[in-house]
């Protein structure tokens, strides 16, 4: 409605009765609260947050646990009855794979289909549901790279907006930002970065600290600075509006 206002945390967790006590979030909301000392610690007071939604940079799952505030990540959709796989780990009956780079996931809580959609492919190998997310397991553990369906092509590589975005986000003038593709001539797809900073950055140090740590294709071709990135639903990026305002 109003949208997310991490202020509204304080009484909401004071307000919480035990024996345990959990919320849900999704990564941009967290990035909100630790604006608020106080809503950071009504967050520390909990057994748990379990964040799911998106994917997590790593710099925010260190700077909630140096705040003493536990994450579970959570992964999980519509189509399976909602979380289904935590840590990384599924639950018991549900069953994951790899295929081609993409999650597929099956088991008790997986859906049969789509209404009024018998031949969606998504659902095309019965008892499984074909996910658009690129991951992989290792030693039993699921990892989500990010969105196949969002992979931006650009001078013929594929380039996936998340990795770069766990890349930008460890510079530390980066509060929040997205990556997106935008029509170029040349190259089909130019990758392109909206920026929520703290400090002054400028696009040269960007494409600097991108190459650090990946190729040079994978570093954007143009910034944007933004006081907010838009979102939708309980706060997720809303990548499709991003890319028309920009």
């Amino acid at each position: 409605s109003g949208g997310f206002d991490p202020s509204a945390l304080i009484d909401a967790v004071g307000s919480m009765s035990g024996p345990l006590r959990y919320t849900s979030l999704v990564p941009g909301q967290l990035v909100k609260a630790f604006q608020i000392p106080e809503a950071v610690a009504a967050l520390a007071s909990l057994d748990a947050v379990l964040l799911g939604g998106a994917a997590t940079p790593v710099p925010l799952r260190e700077k909630a646990h140096d705040a003493g505030i536990r994450l579970v990540r959570t992964y999980g959709m519509s189509e399976t009855a909602g979380g289904c796989v935590y840590d990384g780990v599924p639950l018991r009956d549900t069953l994951v794979r790899i295929h081609d780079g993409r999650v597929v996931l099956g088991g008790k809580t997986v859906a049969s289909g789509y209404r009024g959609l018998p031949d969606h492919p998504a659902f095309a190998e019965p008892g499984w549901f074909r996910t658009d997310d690129a991951g992989t397991i290792v030693d039993g553990v699921l990892s989500i790279s990010g969105r196949l369906d969002e992979a931006i092509s650009t001078g013929g590589l594929t380039v996936v907006p998340q990795v770069v975005e766990a890349a930008l986000i460890t510079h530390p003038a980066v509060l929040e930002c997205a990556v997106v593709g935008l029509p170029d001539e040349r190259l089909g797809q130019k990758i392109v970065v909206a920026v929520v900073a703290s400090a002054p950055v400028t696009l040269a140090d960007l494409r600097s600290h991108v190459a650090a740590s990946l190729d040079i294709t994978a570093a954007p071709r143009e910034l944007f600075l933004l006081d907010s990135l838009p979102t939708r639903g309980p706060g997720k990026l809303n990548r499709a509006e991003l890319q028309t305002v920009l």
